[in-house]
């Protein structure tokens, strides 16, 4: 179920928006692999094991991430408009 409130708050200010631990994690990562990927260090994947991620989901993680910012880097050297989501 999708929740309004939270996506708006996490498109406003991700650093800022109202998560729970797993979720800051998740966040936090994918903001840093998004932004400095140069400067993502294995200590980077900590937070994430310490929320039980294992092996597979850290990979997982990190592909989904690389994924929509694939997708995204694809469709604005484009000049392509994403479809908005349907509510």
């Amino acid at each position: 179920m999708r929740d309004d409130a939270l996506v708006d708050a996490l498109a406003a200010d991700p650093d800022g928006a109202p998560l729970g631990a797993r979720s800051r994690a998740f966040v936090t990562y994918a903001l840093k692999l998004t932004r400095t990927p140069h400067a993502v260090v294995e200590s980077d994947l900590e937070p994430l094991r310490v929320v039980g991620l294992s092996d597979r989901g850290l990979h997982d993680l990190v592909a989904v991430v690389a994924y929509f910012n694939f997708v995204n880097r694809v469709a604005a050297g484009l000049g392509v408009e994403l479809e908005a989501m349907a509510p």
